[in-house]
């Protein structure tokens, strides 16, 4: 298995204010990996640093074998990195069929048409705008936009934020399936722990900017209380929210 991802040391935030430290962490092809922890931990900045969107403070990021030498969003989706982020980036006066065309770029060897084979209902929404589908139906146009890209890792960020339960169970394990059928890799930030654990290979819980466990998910979901302890926290670190508001 290609590592696509890794992370030595990595130590990101806003500004010279850290909020992650020491950041060891890798995402090989064909696998599914969560970053897990309390809002403010650092998942979001951990995304934006890998992606190149957020310049790191310390350590290092390779892509695809490939050191990433500096903040450069585009040079890292070129290595074939898409990022679903919070909110989902979605052109919400532009229809379906819009919005998936403006993501697929003419190096792409995937069709719209092999996309929406993951996501049959988007298919009877082609001319419908963004802004009118569903909470759920965003999420997929957003998970399409990604694939039409032709990545060759995925990085999803609250991909369940304001869905219900019940649509957030039916989206996850079209992520397992992307994974497996594409051999892609994929990172995912997921509020959904259990949800998420069940169709993951392995995690990594973040707790105050430091990684306070990993492992297979099946070693995770067995380590309930080390991952509930996480949630809850001593207040003590700077949260995302705080080094942002800092600088």
């Amino acid at each position: 298995m290609s590592t696509l991802i890794e992370t030595n040391e990595l130590t990101c935030g806003y500004g010279r204010l850290p909020v992650v430290r020491g950041l060891d962490l890798t995402v090989g092809a064909g696998e599914v990996v969560c970053l897990l922890g309390a809002n403010g931990a650092g998942k979001t900045t951990s995304l934006l640093t890998i992606a190149g969107a957020l310049p790191k403070l310390g350590g290092t990021v390779h892509v695809a074998g490939r050191k990433v030498t500096a903040a450069r969003p585009h040079e890292v989706a070129r290595r074939g990195v898409s990022i679903v982020p919070e909110g989902r980036g979605l052109f919400y006066k532009l229809t379906v069929a819009e919005n998936l065309r403006l993501r697929r770029h003419r190096r792409s060897t995937v069709s719209v048409a092999e996309v929406l084979g993951h996501f049959p209902a988007l298919s009877k929404l082609m001319s419908r705008r963004a802004g009118l589908l569903s909470g759920g139906e965003q999420q997929m146009l957003a998970l399409a936009g990604a694939l039409v890209a032709d990545p060759r890792v995925i990085m999803l960020d609250e991909m369940s934020l304001g869905l219900a339960p019940s649509i957030v169970e039916q989206l996850l394990p079209m992520v397992r399936e992307i994974a497996d059928s594409r051999g892609m890799g994929v990172l995912l930030v997921e509020q959904h722990v259990l949800a998420a654990l069940k169709i993951a290979d392995r995690g990594y819980v973040l707790a105050q900017g430091n990684v306070v466990a990993e492992g297979t998910a099946a070693e995770l979901r067995r380590d309930a209380e080390l991952i509930e302890a996480s949630y809850l926290g001593d207040g003590k670190a700077v949260t995302e929210a705080e080094a942002i508001g800092l600088i």
